[in-house]
């Protein structure tokens, strides 16, 4: 008596594996894509503080110090 996994053929667990994972990034791509779509390029690759941006001499202090109102001077 032979198994259903007898009859089949050699790699055809790998083939249906390498399917279903390239099925899998298709449908993460289009997700994304759809999204990107609908919200545009929300959330960058990095971050500002990766990137160096904004970053002055002061630093946090400075900008604290500069969202202080006029009548808390």
């Amino acid at each position: 008596m032979t198994s259903a996994s007898d009859d089949a053929l050699p790699g055809s667990d790998d083939r249906s594996r390498e399917a279903a994972s390239a099925d899998e990034l298709r449908r993460k791509a289009a997700e994304a894509a759809r999204l990107a779509r609908i919200f545009g390029e929300v959330l960058p690759d990095t971050t500002g503080d990766e990137r160096g941006e904004g970053l002055r001499d002061g630093g946090a202090d400075e900008w604290l110090r500069s969202q202080v109102p006029p009548h808390h001077g």
